[in-house]
């Protein structure tokens, strides 16, 4: 009776298997089951699907031209396919979307892109029984009615546009188009170009890419590449103070391709395990498409599989064009390995955050490195010239989170150490009675008018070292004298002063090292007698509790080039050393 039994149960369920594997083909097919059921299948893509693409000119000459269609058919990517450079034209792509699930029966979608004159049914081989259909703009769409195609990766799933023939798209699954849109467009106007998305982004993969753990190396080493304003551009770009090995001036000089080089050959000689963006990454006035700026930086980093962090300068979000630092940051956020981050929403300021380097063997924090953003020009011009300054509502959260940290990171039985970021310097990077080391002082350190305190709030807190940028062609690292004791504790809030009064909380400690990282791009200015972009490197070693930092220089011969330029030993033993 028992056999008979498992006998049944056997056959019932082989046959209900077969069943659901049927089915499953005939969905994959045919889409019979019903919407929910299939969504919910491993060969559906969440999401949507692409059913057509077309571009709309319209003339402030012409009343009856339209750049926007039918909002409730066609989404259009909001950028002037001229990037407004046309004197009465505009362009726009428009993309024609709809959700897999809801797609009718013989409802095309589109499975591949071309741009060009010819159609790629006649121009390239193995595509002579295909057919594609003409847009304009030079674009040619290839379309399927076959009902499996909407679930396959070959599936059309987003379109996008980027600018100037060094675009890049390092967003995974993306592929840019080579050959730009036929616009007859000026030809000092970055020329746009397709990028496209097949299939649906690998969730679960792009997460990992985006994982906000870093740790250091197990020989107890972690290397921070501090790379700033970097000054890139939408199109190549144009040179500033380019000079070659013999100081001699380059003419003819392509800005963005040569900065990127530069960043590229240091990426690949220093392998370092997290780069900081230390703001002006782009040149507000001269990125048309901040978004295609932004991928540019971002690729290198992003194709090495390197962790990168990134603050704002006053230049990211300048001009009428730019997108504004929240727009920036959002754009950041999605892309991999990147850890940037806006920071609480109640703080001045956009990129206010901390990251935890963690010890090689636990989980305890070995650094931690603090990032603010220092706004852009002065909010009282008449009484303070020049630039803003670290607000109140940052400094507090600056103290609450060093404190309220401090208890974790005293569990970590080697020395924990806690580094900053910025990109406008402290008064107290331009104050006379400070050792200079490791570099030189080339020009006048452009720091707020106005001192806020942040300065003593970080020496009050224990952080050794603080990296800024703006001042292209200063790269020192500057230390202060310690100042008289005080009864304040660091619990104390940071009264606001003018920058030549003395400091009003004392302290005995000594620290932290100010150290700036020099200009990077080609895209910026350089002069001040021979300056050659820069770069700094900053090394933990959270074994021994130190930090040494050194430049690395695009200029002169191979043996100069890898150099470490500058190189200085800032704290060691948990301790900021370095006035003797």
């Amino acid at each position: 009776m028992n056999r008979r039994i498992i006998r049944t149960l056997t056959q019932a369920a082989a046959l209900l298997l077969f069943l659901l594997i049927i089915v499953f083909l005939a969905d994959y097919q045919y889409k019979v089951l019903p919407a929910s059921i299939h969504s919910a299948l491993p060969s559906h893509h969440p999401g949507t699907v692409v059913t057509d693409i077309t571009v709309t000119f319209c003339s402030t000459t012409n009343p009856f031209s339209q750049c926007r269609l039918d909002p409730d058919k066609w989404q259009r990517v909001e950028k002037d396919l001229y990037l407004k450079s046309g004197w009465v034209q505009s362009a726009y792509l428009h993309v024609r979307r709809r959700k897999e699930e809801e797609l009718i029966m013989g409802e095309k979608v589109v499975m591949d892109v071309r741009v060009g004159r010819l159609d790629p049914g006649i121009a390239e081989k193995g595509h002579g029984e295909e057919q594609w259909e003409s847009r304009p703009g030079g674009i040619w769409i290839l379309r399927s009615s076959k009902r499996h195609d909407s679930d396959g990766e070959k599936v059309v799933t987003a379109v996008d546009i980027l600018f100037g023939a060094d675009a890049v798209d390092p967003r995974p699954t993306w592929t840019l188009k080579q050959t730009p849109l036929l616009l007859q467009s000026g030809t000092d106007t970055p020329s746009a170009r397709l990028t496209i998305r097949h299939g649906h982004p690998n969730v679960k993969a792009e997460d990992k890419t985006r994982d906000s753990s870093l740790r250091v190396r197990k020989d107890g080493k972690f290397k921070i590449l501090q790379v700033s304003d970097a000054h890139l551009s939408t199109g190549t770009g144009h040179c500033r103070d380019a000079i070659g090995p013999n100081n001699q001036a380059i003419s003819n000089c392509e800005a963005d391709p040569r900065t990127l080089d530069f960043i590229d050959s240091i990426l690949d000689d220093e392998k370092p395990d997290l780069v900081i963006l230390s703001g002006d990454q782009v040149e507000g006035p001269a990125s048309a498409d901040t978004q295609t700026t932004i991928y540019k930086f971002a690729a290198p980093l992003i194709e090495r599989g390197i962790p990168y962090a990134t603050i704002f300068g006053n230049h990211d979000d300048e001009g009428p064009v730019a997108l504004s630092r929240e727009a920036q940051m959002a754009i950041l956020q999605t892309l991999p390995y990147s850890l940037s981050h806006p920071g609480p929403e109640d703080l001045d300021g956009v990129g206010n955050y901390y990251l935890e380097v963690l010890a090689p063997s636990s989980e305890h924090s070995a650094l931690t490195l603090y990032l603010l953003d220092t706004h852009s020009f002065s909010p009282a011009e008449n009484k303070y010239p020049g630039y803003n300054w670290l607000k109140p509502s940052q400094i507090s959260w600056f103290q609450r989170t060093a404190q309220g940290l401090r208890k974790e990171h005293a569990k970590y039985s080697h020395f924990h150490l806690d580094m900053a970021f910025i990109h406008i310097p402290l008064p107290e990077y331009g104050e006379k009675d400070s050792v200079i080391k490791g570099g030189d002082w080339k020009e006048g350190v452009t720091a707020p008018k106005f001192n806020s305190g942040f300065y003593d709030a970080l020496s009050a807190e224990g952080v050794v070292a603080v990296g800024c940028g703006h001042d292209h062609v200063n790269d020192y690292c500057a230390l202060r004298p310690p100042s008289p004791p005080s009864s304040s504790t660091s619990t104390a809030t940071y009264p606001s002063k003018d920058v030549n009064h003395h400091s009003v909380l004392g302290h005995t400690k000594q620290g932290p090292w100010l150290c700036y990282a020099g200009g990077s791009g080609f895209g910026g200015y350089a002069g001040y007698g021979g300056f050659h972009r820069r770069v700094r490197v900053w090394e933990v070693d959270a074994n021994a509790g130190s930090i040494v930092t050194w430049k690395r220089v695009e200029c002169c011969s191979d043996s100069e080039k890898k150099a470490r330029m500058g190189e200085l030993m800032v704290v060691d033993g948990g301790r900021v050393v370095g006035r003797e």
